[in-house]
């Protein structure tokens, strides 16, 4: 689902009160489309809204930015239910020949099979090949359809175990900064002035853990996931020391 207009934010926290009821009243599991971080942020703010139904996120792997929400418990409910989400591995036919590919050519081909966003999640980029999250429903129709992406012909299959996604490394940066602030790290770690790091705030192109951060004062916690719309994300993993002149050293694992 696009968040491009108030039409689409209300038809949002219209579904997601309906999925919620029908879990609660029905005692079943329900399940949304991919949610993307503006429509989880908006998820995070109905959350008070919502909790008489229990809920929990998942998007295929531990670090996945687009997730879909599962309302309902196994606790309550007395029966577990998988979230229906699959991954497809897009590998090239001939690997000689084939185009060094970027996220955006393997969305921009799939977008061009007229599939709804909804239903595709994060997409890993491999050495010219990538990974699909994407719901089970979907997953057959890509895999007989995607045929090529770019110039460069290619074949779908299933992903049968996790462990063959290759893992995404990090970059692991350390910085010297004054404070823990959300916006100094973001400017050290992102190379860019004070002023800009503001705008993203402006902009509204900064979460943290899935909602937006509309405060550039906050302090980060260790373990905290910032995602920067254009930039990527990081992992803040704390201060590791400060210097004789008060400054701190902080470490971060940053996925560009």
């Amino acid at each position: 689902m696009s968040m491009d207009s108030d039409k689409d934010l209300l038809l949002l926290q219209k579904r997601l009160k309906e999925l919620a009821d029908k879990s609660f009243k029905q005692n079943i599991f329900t399940f949304t489309g991919f949610l993307g971080l503006a429509e989880q942020d908006l998820f995070w703010q109905q959350e008070h809204k919502l909790e008489y139904a229990s809920y929990s996120l998942w998007g295929g792997c531990g670090a996945a930015d687009r997730k879909l929400v599962r309302f309902g418990s196994p606790q309550e409910l007395g029966y577990e239910a998988e979230y229906p989400v699959v991954c497809v591995r897009i590998k090239p036919l001939l690997a000689k020949f084939a185009d060094d590919l970027s996220h955006r050519d393997f969305l921009g081909a799939l977008m061009n099979l007229g599939i709804d966003r909804g239903t595709l999640g994060d997409i890993k980029v491999g050495k010219k090949e990538g990974y699909l999250f994407c719901l089970e429903s979907i997953a057959g129709f890509i895999c007989e359809n995607l045929t090529k992406v770019k110039h460069t012909n290619v074949a779908c299959t299933l992903v049968e175990e996790l462990g063959e996604i290759p893992e995404e490394e990090p970059e692991i940066v350390e910085e010297l900064v004054s404070s823990e602030r959300i916006d100094g790290l973001i400017a050290r770690i992102y190379s860019m002035s004070r002023s800009d790091s503001l705008l993203l705030f402006r902009e509204g192109k900064v979460y943290v853990n899935g909602r937006r951060s509309d405060g550039n004062s906050r302090v980060l916690k260790p373990d905290e996931v910032v995602n920067v719309r254009g930039y990527g994300k990081f992992l803040y993993k704390g201060m590791k020391y400060e210097t004789k002149k008060g400054k701190l050293c902080i470490a971060a694992e940053v996925y560009r």
